[in-house]
């Protein structure tokens, strides 16, 4: 579903990722794992269309991020680190302008498409609360229906649980678990628990290169993830993905 080859992103003579290539399978959820800085929101940004590669290829679905970008954009639910919320709208009216902009068009089918993500993302009972009204948590389930909303067969993730209390990562969490199977989903983070909980498959990313990649089972077979990442990264590193 999403093949990432040679991938670089260079700024002048600083190279923010070089050569990065991995695979995520119909279906997998892949734990995108690095310290703060590794460069896993430019590779983010990059599979997703918000930022060109200095070379390398993409392909989602078949489909080149770089030739055929409006293509996988309809194929594509992202979720920044930061989700675009605007504070004066309701959550519904909100849902209902994603939902535009991402290509519905009947009115009958917006409306189908907002309950929908509204129930999957627990947001019914603040459907009319104005987004600046919402707490952290909140606000992470609406990036998600944002995300959600044109019912895209892959998801990309970046840091959705930073910031979150301890009750609210366990429920993002277990609805990210949720939404496996039947999308490919690419969660990003720097948090071990994180991948261990939620992940089928693993990247690591250190200093703008891949340095792991595998199954989870097979990587934490007679081992943590904590002593691979160790082992490939550092103790240092690892101790602040903890």
């Amino acid at each position: 579903m999403i093949e990432v080859a040679n991938l670089s992103k260079r700024y002048g003579d600083i190279a923010a990722i070089r050569d990065v290539s991995f695979t995520a399978a119909d279906g997998e959820i892949l734990g995108f794992l690095g310290p703060n800085g590794a460069g896993k929101t430019t590779t983010m940004r990059i599979i997703t269309g918000f930022m060109p590669a200095t070379s390398g290829t993409v392909r989602v679905d078949g489909f080149d991020v770089f030739e055929q970008s409006t293509e996988v954009r309809r194929r594509i639910g992202y979720l920044p680190e930061n989700p675009p919320l605007y504070n004066d709208m309701s959550v519904a009216a909100y849902l209902r302008f994603v939902a535009k902009l991402k290509g519905l068009t009947r009115g009958a089918d917006i409306a189908q498409a907002v309950d929908h993500v509204l129930e999957t993302c627990g947001l019914t009972a603040v459907r009319e609360r104005l987004l600046g009204h919402l707490s952290k948590g909140f606000r992470q389930r609406v990036g998600l229906a944002q995300a959600l909303i044109h019912d895209p067969p892959v998801l990309v993730l970046d840091e959705p649980t930073i910031g979150l209390d301890p009750r609210q990562i366990i429920e993002i969490r277990g609805l990210i678990k949720t939404l496996g199977g039947k999308r490919t989903i690419v969660l990003s983070t720097h948090i071990l628990p994180e991948v261990s909980q939620v992940c089928d498959k693993v990247v690591i990313i250190n200093d703008g290169r891949i340095v792991v990649e595998d199954q989870l089972a097979n990587l934490t077979r007679g081992r943590s993830l904590e002593e691979v990442f160790i082992a490939t990264i550092g103790r240092e590193a690892a101790e602040g993905a903890a």
